[in-house]
This record gives structure tokens, sequence and C-alpha cells, in this order.
């Protein structure tokens, strides 16, 4: 149960996000935050699988990071990357606004090399981010996801064919139990065997 002060700001944040995509000049530009049912299919997950450990893939304004913070247990643990300086500083400005009993570690950089500096495991990876890179770092997703790990990633049904080749490898692969969902704008989701 969110209480009263995250459930405006991320009430705000949305309606922030909307308006602000609707006048973008262009890609950089917009947040393409995830949809409040994706939030709430998230906060579901990361309780009913006692995940404490998660890897964003990124931040934009942080609509996304807060969702799943809000379910991780006080000692709970986020690591964000966002590659575009101003929407870094401003998930930077919503985290602390928050006030939320997690660390989320926001990190300003390129995905793929700062992926190849992390050295922790975690219990989720969550993928919002340019999907042409996706194949490239699925070596260091491999490497950093835990045995009994979940991936998900957005867009699964508004971007099939830009997420065709990356589903297919979790798909065909014998590690994977994979699901896609109807949620928002589709969640492909991938459990990792022990």
């Amino acid at each position: 149960m969110l209480d009263a002060h995250l459930t405006q700001l991320l009430t705000d944040l949305a309606k922030l996000g909307e308006e602000n995509d609707a006048k973008a000049p262009d890609k950089q530009s917009k947040y393409l935050n995830i949809t409040q049912d994706t939030g709430e299919f998230l906060a579901f997950l990361i309780k009913a699988c006692g995940v404490k450990r998660i890897l964003e893939l990124g931040t934009s304004n942080a609509y996304s990071t807060l969702w799943m913070a809000s379910a991780l247990a006080n000692n709970g643990h986020i690591t964000t990357i966002e590659y575009n300086a101003q929407k870094h500083q401003q998930a930077r400005h919503n985290i602390d606004r928050a006030n939320l009993n997690v660390q989320i570690h926001s990190i300003h950089g390129d995905i793929t090399a700062e992926l190849t500096h992390l050295e922790s495991t975690y219990d989720l990876v969550f993928f919002d981010a340019d999907r042409s890179i996706y194949m490239d770092i699925l070596p260091d997703i491999e490497r950093l996801l835990r045995p009994a790990g979940i991936v998900v990633c957005d867009n699964a049904t508004s971007h099939p064919q830009e997420l065709a080749a990356f589903m297919h490898y979790f798909n065909q692969s014998p590690n994977y139990t994979t699901a896609l969902l109807p949620v928002g704008k589709g969640e492909f989701v991938a459990y990792k065997a022990q």
C-alpha cells in the first residue's frame, strides 16, 4: 500500500510525463514512462517474489524506479542507469522527494559501459532503455542476474519487431521460463532457472 505522499508524487510524475511527451520535439526529450498498470505489476512481482536487489536500465525521470522502490523491503536496493544528463538530474530530484527507506544508486552514464563495472548480482533486471543495445548487453545481464532471477522488459507488444531477437534469445534458452503479458505496453518476463 502506497502512502499518500508517494501516491501523489507518482500521480504528478505520470501527468508530467504525458504533458511533456505530447509536446516534446524528439524522442530524447520524451520521458516515455511506463504505464500505471505496469508500475502496479512490477510492485506486485517484487513483493510476490521477495525481490531485494534490482537493476534498472533506463531511469528517465524515475517514475518506474519509484514504483519498484515502493515495493521493496527497507533493506532493498536499486541500481538504475540513465544516459541522458537532464533526465538523470530530474530522477535524482524525484528520488529525493520520495523519502523511501531503500537504497537507490542512480548512475549517469552509458549503460553498455556501466554494466561492465557492476559486480553485484540482482534478483530482477528491468529493461526500459534504448532497445538497440539489448542484444549487445546480454552477456553482462547473464553475469549479473542471479539464479532464480527475473528479467522484465517493457514495450514487448508496442515494439515487438525491435525486441524480436531479444525475446527469441530467452524463449529458446533451456535456462529460462518466459511469458508475454498484456500489461501496459507489453511486459516480457523471463525467469532464470536455479
